[in-house]
């Protein structure tokens, strides 16, 4: 399904959007260096039931700043995404963030209630509700420590190998290293990985630290409409422990999503078909 596009102006930037299918708004929020690209086959499983919106965070790829990059702002994300639901004048959304996009869909939920009708946060990166965040913020400095030192392509190295990541579309799921892609990427998905790719050095530089030092405001999200979406491949990861944090201060519930980090990937089918379920039992 070919999407709808647009940009919005907000303070300091335009945001850019694409929306596709009828009913209800679910907004989606990319996380890290994503892009709404990346959505585009779990987008196109949920247009029967849902008007579709993904955008880009500002700062990557579309959405661009009036002027220099500026450093990420958890509340100039939430702010942005409020700016955007009430664009579309459809009332309080859905809201599905994975990721660093979950860390924004939580603070749009806190902040900004009347425009969350449920958000589902899947695998966010909430290290400082853990007991001691002190190893997982001591390897999210290494990172950004790399890519001061050794630059882009040493820092998103370790990245996904740390992470148990590919770095591109056509992967299988064992890694980039085990040998070429188990299939060719369509032009729309080589044109997404070359835009996101784009997009390292600015989250390497301006996102990974904000991002990973953000607290949720666990007092303003309890009782709010919050599911902790984590991949049935991620149990027992450092982000399984971070998600269950999130959902214990919450007393919210859990839900298992297929995949990994990136399940949404490999698995757009089942990926939508569990995200439509949670949203309806939120």
């Amino acid at each position: 399904m070919t999407p709808q596009t647009s940009t919005l102006k907000v303070p300091g930037a335009s945001l850019y959007y694409e929306m596709r299918g009828s009913g209800p708004v679910l907004l989606i929020i990319p996380g890290g260096p994503q892009d709404a690209g990346v959505f585009a086959d779990v987008a196109g499983h949920l247009a029967d039931c849902y008007t579709v919106v993904a955008y880009d965070p500002r700062g990557n790829s579309r959405s661009t700043f009036d002027g220099e990059p500026q450093e990420q702002d958890l509340d100039v994300h939430g702010d942005d995404a409020a700016r955007l639901i009430e664009a579309l004048a459809a009332g309080p959304a859905y809201v599905f963030g994975t990721s660093g996009g979950a860390q924004i869909g939580l603070n749009l939920a806190a902040r900004h209630p009347g425009r969350v009708r449920a958000l589902v946060a899947h695998e966010p990166p909430s290290m400082m509700l853990l007991h001691d965040p002190s190893p997982s913020l001591a390897g999210m400095r290494d990172l950004h420590d790399t890519y001061r030192s050794q630059g882009v392509e040493a820092a998103m190295q370790k990245f996904f190998s740390e992470n148990s990541l590919s770095e591109g579309p056509g992967q299988d799921e064992a890694g980039p290293q085990d040998g070429p892609p188990s299939f060719e990427p369509s032009p729309e998905e080589a044109e997404t990985f070359a835009r996101v790719s784009g997009n390292f050095e600015y989250w390497l530089a301006h996102g990974v630290m904000p991002l990973s030092l953000y607290r949720p405001d666990i007092e303003a999200l309890r009782g709010r409409p919050v599911v902790v979406g984590i991949g049935e491949e991620s149990i027992g990861q450092p982000i399984d422990g971070m998600g269950k944090a999130l959902a214990d201060r919450l007393g919210s519930k859990r839900a298992a999503f297929p995949g990994d980090h990136m399940g949404f990937a490999p698995y757009p089918d089942r990926f939508a078909e569990t995200l439509h379920l949670t949203l309806r039992g939120a």
